[in-house]
């Protein structure tokens, strides 16, 4: 179609710089001639009303080795070109927004080039550049999950996979595995154990882009600098908590312990960093799942849980998932079996955590191995001794690295595996007060949706009762 300068003049009766207006959008029928033009009325966030140009269509962003046509709208003020257009997403039905850095829930985009605008150095041709570039890097939109079943391609490949001898059960799990769309990390916190996090989810290619966010005032540490030096290409360095926009997961691993302080004045300080990172990490992942891997995790999961005001089950700390696994992996071995869903490691992560295996028997199930209750007790003995033994070790950052993607990874691809993490133990054994103790909890995109509590002795819950006591006491002491 071509350029209608007539049309134009005529449209842009009021406007006050009506010939740069139509020489710039001269240029942008020349390189993005599927734009259209068409004057509407606009409704500013006062309620007042104008009629004003707009242009609609789509521009071509690649992500990934793929082209994907992004649906925009942008509207021309009659201040033009002297000041700044308002540019929106036009998502279509089956597209969602992601909110991020350069658009909010509403669609609407922000860019450096538009806090920046200044005629003649800047113009629309240019404002399309910048949107594509920034696009190309997070993608603004993605497609909704399918309610109708698979679509054609699924279904051909399905076929292929049973034609090369894949089991029903396998292709179902392939299948259903999770919602499939475009997955961002950031891990707060760049020393030994923000790195080991970050390098573990991008060996597990969990997240399709990962911020990694330094928490303090000093220069990037040596892992951090070394990573951007080399620039892994779907990794984000930065101390600008902006690009950690958009987040699915945020992982929280900063410290601020110090050499002579006390215990309490070394918390209090880690609490006021929290005071610092939270809310900004709030404000530009208001949806996202927070993990916590700060010391202790306890303790620091219920100050980033209060700081950010979500509700709890997005809120999880890392817990003794890692101990639990340890503890599943030796059982398992020993009893030639797999345990995942009755062995673990709950409570208070430390010195205090209780080993619980509720045995094949629990529940009224049959048991297809009864040599293995006949010896339950002195198994589980001699698992844990060997357990403490490996514990006694330590835990190393990368260790602790492994055990966070592992829970990142169950969130992001939503598989609904449990996980012995921190989480709120209100009204769970007797507990009346608000801390947080490990239980096998059920994680999803939405967080925690289920937690189960294992039946335990009465010396049992009486030491998970005297944990949420001391807990309480402590956070008592702190100023949140």
């Amino acid at each position: 179609m071509e350029f209608n300068e007539k049309a134009l003049i005529k449209q842009l009766s009021k406007y006050k710089f009506r010939d740069l207006t139509i020489e710039d959008l001269k240029n942008v029928h020349k390189i993005f001639p599927e734009l259209k033009s068409s004057m509407d009325t606009y409704t500013f966030s006062d309620g007042s009303q104008k009629d004003l140009l707009n242009l609609i269509g789509t521009i071509p962003v690649r992500y990934q080795g793929s082209s994907y046509n992004i649906p925009i709208r942008i509207w021309i003020l009659d201040s033009h070109p002297f000041g700044p257009p308002l540019c929106f997403l036009r998502p279509t039905s089956n597209m969602i927004i992601r909110e991020g850095k350069h658009v909010d829930l509403q669609g609407r985009i922000y860019l450096p080039y538009l806090q920046h605008w200044s005629h003649p150095k800047t113009n629309v041709v240019g404002l399309l550049h910048e949107m594509i570039t920034k696009f190309e890097e997070v993608p603004p939109l993605y497609a909704k999950p399918s309610t109708d079943g698979m679509s054609l391609t699924e279904l051909n490949s399905y076929l292929a996979d049973i034609s090369s001898g894949l089991s029903d059960i396998s292709l179902r799990s392939k299948l259903e595995a999770g919602e499939q769309h475009f997955s961002k990390v950031t891990v707060l916190g760049d020393g030994d154990l923000g790195m080991a996090c970050a390098m573990s989810i991008l060996a597990k290619g969990a997240a399709e882009k990962l911020a990694l966010i330094s928490t303090t005032e000093n220069a990037m540490k040596g892992g951090s600098l070394d990573m951007e030096i080399f620039s892994l290409p779907t990794v984000e360095i930065s101390s600008d908590f902006s690009n950690s926009a958009g987040s699915n997961v945020v992982i929280v691993t900063a410290n601020t312990w110090g050499g002579e302080e006390s215990y309490l004045k070394a918390l209090q300080s880690n609490v006021d960093l929290f005071r610092k990172i939270i809310p900004n990490t709030v404000r530009y992942s208001p949806n996202c799942v927070l993990i916590i891997a700060s010391q202790p995790v306890d303790v620091m999961t219920y100050i980033g849980w209060k700081l950010s005001g979500f509700p709890s089950h997005r809120v999880i700390g890392t817990g003794c998932n890692l101990n639990t696994r340890r503890f599943q992996s030796i059982l398992g071995k020993y009893l030639k079996s797999s345990i995942e869903k009755e062995a673990w490691i709950i409570g208070e992560h430390g010195d205090n955590e209780v080993a619980v295996w509720q045995g094949p028997e629990v529940g009224g199930g049959r048991n297809r191995s009864p040599d293995i209750i006949t010896d339950h007790d002195s198994h589980k003995q001699m698992a844990y001794r060997v357990f403490k033994g490996l514990k006694e070790r330590g835990q190393r950052s990368w260790s602790v690295g492994l055990s966070v993607a592992d829970i990142t990874e169950t969130i992001l691809r939503n598989l609904g595996r449990s996980h012995s993490v921190s989480t709120l133990m209100k009204d769970r054994y007797e507990i009346g007060a608000e801390v947080f103790l490990s239980l096998p909890c059920i994680l999803t995109m939405a967080g925690v949706v289920n937690v189960t509590t294992p039946m335990l002795s009465e010396d049992e819950k009486a030491k998970l009762r005297s944990s949420a006591a001391t807990l309480q006491s402590l956070l008592q002491q702190l100023k949140i």
